[in-house]
Formats: structure tokens, sequence, C-alpha cells
């Protein structure tokens, strides 16, 4: 199996080209979780899988570590838009890609042939709890109490694409995330789990998050969670609607427009190429 290591801000991704490698249905989870294991396999926050689309330029599927399926990701985008484009398999700025989370639209920034950043149409923010989703009355959770690990957390949630729970700490290089996190993730109010986003106010034009992934862990960036983050910090009235986004891997750009819809700016780096033997390839697929 041929791939592509890659990152975007940090958050890393084992990149295939399933067209050719094929990769069966039945062991994908089994070979994200050994392909994403940082000491036995290649690491990483994720395998993105690079597919045909008939109702867009193309498909892109990504996995967690732990094997579960994610509907997007915002940093993982970036690093598939690179990956094809790096490699002339599409030769226009503009893409569209297909995802679990619906089609999203991508303008690339090039230099010398090579994407240097993507600038990427994430959508319009999801509030209500439905399509969160989260239970309780079909309404907005904006700053509402919920009651995690014995303590009374904040919470302001969105959808961008998938689940995330954003909650405000005064110093977040000091929150015990590690700890905390896994609680947010798994709470009962959230039935398909949630992504979870702390943050810190630094002035009207900045935030600093650290992401907490359903099914990876603490990540050093989260595209998804930096545009929830940015949208939760906006309905509070705690920043304006373009913000800069700091996060442990680097910074992203999140922009709020008028038309609702939520664009996200940030780099797209390729890391190195490599490949796994068939020895190898038998012990994923098997689950050993």
């Amino acid at each position: 199996m041929k791939f592509v290591k890659m990152h975007g801000a940090g958050n890393d991704f084992v990149v295939i080209d399933d067209e050719k490698e094929k990769l069966a249905e039945e062991h994908l989870h089994s070979i994200a979780r050994h392909a994403c294991d940082r000491h036995f396999g290649i690491g990483g926050d994720g395998i993105i899988l690079v597919l045909p689309s008939r109702v867009a330029n193309f498909k892109m599927r990504m996995l967690n570590p732990d094997g579960s399926e994610a509907e997007i990701c915002g940093n993982g985008i970036r690093v598939f838009a690179k990956y094809l484009y790096d490699r002339e398999m599409h030769q226009d700025v503009v893409m569209t890609v297909e995802t679990l989370g619906g089609i999203k639209t991508l303008k690339l920034h090039t230099a010398g042939g090579k994407v240097q950043s993507v600038r990427v149409d994430m959508g319009e923010p999801k509030l209500l709890r439905s399509e969160i989703p989260m239970k309780g009355d079909n309404t907005k959770v904006v700053a509402e109490p919920l009651k995690v690990a014995g303590k009374k957390y904040d919470i302001t949630c969105v959808s961008m694409g998938n689940p995330h729970c954003v909650t405000f700490v005064d110093h977040v290089d000091e929150f015990p995330v590690a700890k905390i996190g896994p609680d947010f993730e798994n709470h009962p109010h959230f039935p398909q789990r949630a992504n979870v986003q702390f943050v810190e106010i630094v002035n009207q034009q900045e935030i600093k998050v650290r992401t907490w992934e359903r099914g990876a862990g603490e990540t050093l960036a989260c595209g998804t969670g930096a545009c929830a983050a940015a949208v939760a910090a906006m309905l509070n009235d705690k920043v304006c609607r373009k913000v800069t986004v700091h996060l442990r891997g680097g910074d992203l750009f999140i922009e709020w427009l008028g038309d609702n819809k939520v664009f996200m700016t940030g780099p797209a780096e390729e890391v190195y190429e490599g490949k796994v033997g068939a020895a190898e390839m038998k012990i994923w697929e098997s689950d050993i």
C-alpha cells in the first residue's frame, strides 16, 4: 500500500489513493487503527482516502485512529486538495469535494505549482440540537450549563457537518484537556459523541483553542473545531466575524460572513511518501 504523510497545522494524516489501492471495505477500520498507531504504525490523526465522485471533482473519506469514520475534516480536506493538485490529478485552483458532511468548495492558493494554503467554504453552521445532534428540546445551545465530571460548564454547541461542543476557559494552556475531554466526548447528551473545543478569548480578533477530537484524543489542530469555536465565540458576542484561531499546530483564519457561510483558510504540508509491505498489510487487515 502506497501512502503520503501530510499535515494541516499539525493535524496529520495518512493519505491513500484508494482508486489505485482498492482497500477492502471490511478491512478499513482495522487498517485505520494500525496505520495511525504512532508506535507500531505510520502515525497520524486519521487516514484519508482519495476516491472518484459522481457529484463533485473528488470524494474524500476520513477514518479516525479508533477506526470510526468522520463526516468531515477541515484540516484533512486541505491536505486532500494539496495531494491532488501537486500530483496534477486536478489542475484548477477551484475544487469541489464530496464528503459525508456534504459537498465542499475549495479555493487553492498556489506557488511554484504547489498548494501553499486552501480556503474552504465550510457551509452554514448548524445550531439546533437535532442538527448537532444533542438530546433535549430542539433549540439552540448557547451558553447553556452542562454538568461534566461533577462540575458545571457553560457550553455552546455547533455542527460543522460533525458535532462540536465548545466551552470557554481562562487559561487554555493550563486546562486538563486530556482528563476532561473524554467526559465531554462521551457525555450522554451527545448520542454520536462530540468533538470538544476548549477556548480562550485573546481579543476581538483572536482566540486560542485546544481540541479533544472524537475518536482521536487531543490533536494539534482541528479545522471544523476551529470553525465551531469561532462561531461559538461570535454567538456569545466575544469576537468579531473574522478571527484568527491559534491552535497548538498553527493558525487558521475563520470568517462567518453575511451569507451565513463559514470560510476556513489554512496551510497544507506534505511530509513524505512511503509504502507498507504485503506482509504488514496482511497483519493490519487481520487485526492481529
